[in-house]
């Protein structure tokens, strides 16, 4: 079976690991704060918050082969440019292991997140994302993002967006992602490719657009949290088997009730098990984060 590459996997710096609140009430990252530090009731994190060997660990033990380093949706341009530089460290250690995404905020101004996003380029990262306007608080008509995603589509960055099911349920720190953006984003940025996470909050399933639309892609981030194993088959027989990458949301726990650790190998096995094709699941797990991401085969 093909070695998987995890398209969605977050990262911090070790100065974020080592104090998650302190630094992000020093750096005014309040969302980032209530999503990422908050516990379950039973009192467990949601997350971890492992080094770059512990992630590389996690990879191994899962049988992953690559891991694609997304940043996150930063509220200030401050702490995307250090989230780009580690990112940018970690793959200059591990080119055989990681390719990492940048995170560009609008209010930099339109010189600095073209500099940013060129700079980015320029360190070997791959995209841009996870970005998500509604919850870095900027309107998805701002120009300089317009600006910066006619820049990536130029040069070839594909953009990853954070995405929310309008019927999934409440948790801390949600942000409503309309879906109609989704697709105004698309239309208007024909040249650019789009990743939605987490499924794109089905976006294909209730839009006849969206299944059409070339520029679309979709990675099955935090699926078990989301939906039902069904997603798999119900998802690709509509989108189509080029357009979906495997990803997992690591070190979000996917899976609770299984223990308190993150891990990567449950995921792959109910990726396995969905009862996709071998063909699917080749594409699932490396062809289209190959092509996408212009990673040799």
């Amino acid at each position: 079976m093909v070695r998987p590459i995890d398209s969605h996997v977050h990262l911090y710096p070790p100065e974020i690991n080592g104090d998650p609140a302190g630094w992000a009430a020093a750096n005014g990252e309040r969302r980032w704060l209530e999503l990422c530090t908050r516990q379950r009731r039973d009192g467990r994190p949601v997350q971890g918050f492992p080094s770059v060997d512990g992630l590389l660990n996690a990879m191994d033990s899962a049988g992953v082969e690559r891991a694609v380093l997304l940043g996150w949706y930063w509220e200030n341009p401050g702490s995307c440019a250090r989230q780009n530089r580690f990112y940018a460290q970690c793959v200059r250690l591990h080119p055989d292991r990681l390719s990492g995404f940048a995170s560009i905020h609008p209010a930099a101004g339109s010189a600095a997140v073209r500099e940013e996003i060129l700079r980015a380029r320029g360190e070997g990262l791959a995209g841009l994302g996870e970005l998500s306007p509604h919850s870095q608080g900027f309107p998805v008509t701002d120009p300089v993002w317009g600006e910066a995603l006619v820049l990536a589509g130029e040069i070839g960055l594909p953009v990853n967006l954070h995405v929310t099911d309008p019927e999934g349920r409440f948790y801390p720190g949600r942000v409503a992602t309309p879906l109609d953006d989704f697709l105004r984003i698309a239309r208007g940025f024909p040249r650019t490719n789009f990743i939605l996470a987490h499924w794109g909050g089905l976006l294909p399933l209730r839009s006849p657009e969206a299944a059409a639309m070339a520029n679309l892609y979709y990675d099955t981030s935090a699926s078990p949290l989301l939906y039902d194993s069904g997603v798999w088959r119900r998802f690709s027989a509509l989108a189509g088997q080029g357009r979906v990458l495997f990803g997992s949301d690591y070190p979000l726990n996917l899976y609770p009730a299984f223990g308190s650790e993150p891990e990567l190998g449950r995921l792959v096995s109910e990726a396995k098990a969905s009862g996709l094709s071998e063909g699917e699941l080749t594409a699932l797990f490396r062809n289209n984060a190959e092509k996408l991401l212009g990673l040799p085969s």
